[in-house]
């Protein structure tokens, strides 16, 4: 008599029937897929005698549930990424997930794609566009404010101050006189054009002056030294008037004795002045 060939769990007879053979034991297809067969880790499904198993990591799967979690593409013979909640994911839906966010469209940025970095945040080239004309600033210059980026030309428009002279914006530099903005280059000396910024310089009638232009286009000239009178700018800040003429205060003096008048009385005499006493010894 003949040994009989079992089911290892319903004991069934197996001669002439498709079984499987598990871990040294026999069993029928009902009973492999009921105590035997591993669960796919997707559908949650057994994996029968006659399905494809894939299996990664003590994970199982039906060849035809091994797909992509994101775009569904089969990956079978296909490079994959096993992520959170055992889903796995094709390499270029993984790419794409863990790429950085652009700020302006929101949309992944690939490795390759041109794109602006500023204060660890990250735009597509073509996203990065001026708050106020909407134009792409690309790699181009921009000055940030608060949450919005401005092209040169708009921040110019919108915030830069206005040269007194030029009426131009002022992007960088620049100077103030009477609480009014200049370019450098726009505030200079009205006679030999060169530029005051940091310099010695005086204003007559809303022109400026250097030194020298001023001493030799406008200063009066002293009556008694026949020098400048240039106030401010060397020995002598005062000036004393007399009819058409002018003198500074040390030149002011009696033409006979020498006697400093400037504030005192004095006498003029011919056309020269005097001290009170000095016209007496005439």
């Amino acid at each position: 008599m003949s040994e009989r060939f079992d089911c290892h769990y319903c004991r069934d007879a197996l001669q002439g029937k498709k079984y499987v053979q598990k871990e040294g034991r026999h069993c029928c297809v009902k009973c492999f897929e009921k105590f035997c067969a591993n669960t796919c880790t997707e559908c949650k499904k057994p994996i029968g005698a006659d399905s494809k198993e894939l299996h990664f990591k003590n994970r199982y799967w039906h060849d035809n549930c091994f797909r992509c979690f994101k775009c569904y593409t089969s990956l079978v013979n296909e490079p994959f990424m096993l992520r959170e909640n055992n889903k796995v994911w094709c390499s270029n839906c993984t790419a794409t997930e863990d790429a950085p966010r652009c700020k302006g469209c929101f949309k992944p940025i690939i490795a390759g794609d041109q794109n602006v970095e500023y204060k660890k945040m990250v735009w597509h080239k073509d996203c990065f566009t001026c708050s106020q004309c909407k134009q792409v600033i690309g790699s181009g210059s921009f000055f940030p404010k608060g949450d919005d980026f401005y092209c040169v030309s708009c921040h110019e428009h919108k915030f830069a101050k206005t040269c007194a002279k030029c009426k131009n914006p002022i992007t960088s530099g620049g100077l103030t006189y009477q609480e009014q903005p200049w370019h450098s280059e726009c505030f200079i000396c009205s006679n030999c054009k060169k530029q005051l910024g940091g310099k010695r310089f005086t204003a007559v009638e809303d022109q400026f002056y250097c030194v020298e232009c001023y001493k030799e286009c406008v200063a009066k000239k002293c009556a008694g030294c026949k020098n400048p009178i240039t106030a401010g700018f060397g020995r002598g800040t005062s000036v004393v008037n007399y009819e058409d003429e002018s003198w500074h205060d040390y030149c002011f003096k009696c033409t006979k004795c020498a006697r400093g008048l400037a504030n005192k009385r004095f006498v003029c005499h011919n056309g020269k002045i005097y001290c009170a006493e000095c016209p007496k010894r005439l």
